[in-house]
């Protein structure tokens, strides 16, 4: 009888050694670890399996008939260039795109070379959204999305799968 009362004085509690005791607080400092290596992980792999946007191709109307606050999109010829700006001919008249910080040096497009701008008509001038060059090739001038969804625009440059009426995909 005297050993059992001895071995509660010497650190057992309930009949428990004192490394036992522990266990429980560990166990979930360690559950909880992994919950939270979890969430981190699914929030990763959703921002990386999150759909891009696509883009509808709008038909390329005259400038002459460019209407104020109107989504457009212009097909011409560049003309001139002035920095992060451009401006397009089509024949019918000119007009001033601005293609926003992806067009800063002036190495996004070329003077003398055919395009389709589409983007937003206002105050005077075409603020760009996307590029179509005569090879096919698009750009997207939109900035980066904001905050976990924009991880990938901000690392890779911004994608554009462009859906072209009337041809598959």
């Amino acid at each position: 009888m005297t050993d059992t009362s001895e071995t509660s004085r010497k650190g057992t509690v309930a009949g428990l050694p004192a490394r036992e005791r522990r266990r429980p607080y560990l166990t979930g400092l360690f559950a909880a670890g992994l919950i939270t290596v979890g969430l981190i992980a699914g929030a990763g792999a959703t921002i990386v399996a999150a759909p891009r946007d696509s883009v509808m191709l709008m038909q390329p109307t005259s400038i002459a008939k460019l209407s104020p606050y109107s989504d457009v999109a212009v097909k011409g010829k560049v003309a001139e260039i002035f920095g992060n700006k451009f401006v397009i001919d089509d024949g019918s008249g000119r007009a001033l795109v601005e293609t926003g910080r992806r067009g800063e040096g002036g190495t996004l497009v070329a003077a003398g070379e055919t395009l389709t701008v589409q983007g937003r008509f206002d105050d005077g001038f075409i603020h760009g959204d996307l590029l179509v060059h005569a090879d096919g090739k698009a750009e997207s001038l939109k900035p980066p999305r904001p905050g976990p969804r924009g991880v990938l625009d901000r690392l890779h440059g911004p994608d554009v799968d462009t859906v072209v009426p009337g041809k598959p995909g």
